[in-house]
């Protein structure tokens, strides 16, 4: 039997609600609200396997241009997501830090505040991080450590860019270096998914919509990660 190699941070972009839902003729709401549920398992299978970072992309800022209907509706499963007393109690249970990344302004007001409550309560929480992208683009996170450089340089306060100065300027900076990406539904490309992260990532595309990957996919990716040499461009 082939020896599982884990990786240190691993991210998902989970894919293929929507389409997952028409073909089962269900609303999107049903959708999103399993798609949700099933990153809550996964979070519990990537702990069986030990891996300690794990970071999911929950919405991008090209979701938001979606039909308002469809965005609230989304935000509205986050909103119970986050009332879920059960759920935040597995986060302290596995002494789990909740990280957001993205623009919050983008976020309503409410929900914002509520995922905040939970930043703040499980701060302190070094053994595991989920870090979750809400109103993230890769483009946009670029964009705004250049402001900040630019900014930086005119008031006297850096004097030459380094690959540690963009970093501490990404709206992205608390995600580590990412060892491995998962997305579903056969679509074979990032969209834009933490281009500085992801730099040497290995991916991995699985064919499955979103709501339908089980543990044993997850298996099935982790031992296809143990394949891989990872040359770093070496």
């Amino acid at each position: 039997m082939q020896a599982i190699r884990i990786p240190g941070t691993i991210a998902v972009i989970p894919d293929g609600n929507r389409r997952w839902a028409k073909i089962h003729r269900l609303s999107f709401f049903n959708g999103y609200r399993l798609g949700v549920k099933k990153f809550i398992d996964f979070s519990e299978w990537c702990k069986d396997y030990g891996i300690r970072n794990i970071t999911v992309w929950a919405l991008s800022t090209e979701n938001l241009n979606r039909p308002k209907r469809e965005v609230d509706t989304l935000f509205g499963i986050y909103r119970k997501t986050a009332r879920d007393k059960k759920l935040i109690g597995r986060l302290h249970e596995n002494k789990t830090r909740f990280n957001i990344v993205g623009n919050r302004s983008m976020l309503p007001k409410d929900l914002d505040k509520m995922l905040h409550k939970i930043e703040l309560d499980t701060m302190h929480y070094t053994e595991r991080t989920i870090n979750m992208l809400i109103g993230y683009g890769g483009r946009d996170d670029i964009v705004h450590a250049v402001k900040r450089i630019a900014q930086d340089i005119a008031a006297g306060r850096i004097r030459s860019i380094d690959e540690q100065v963009v970093r501490d300027r990404l709206i992205s900076r608390s995600v580590p270096d990412l060892d491995y990406v998962i997305r579903t539904s056969g679509e074979e490309r990032l969209s834009g998914f933490m281009p500085w992260q992801a730099g040497y990532a290995e991916l991995y595309f699985s064919n499955k919509f979103w709501p339908d990957f089980t543990r044993a996919d997850l298996h099935s990716a982790l031992l296809e990660y143990s394949r891989r040499q990872r040359r770093f461009g070496k």
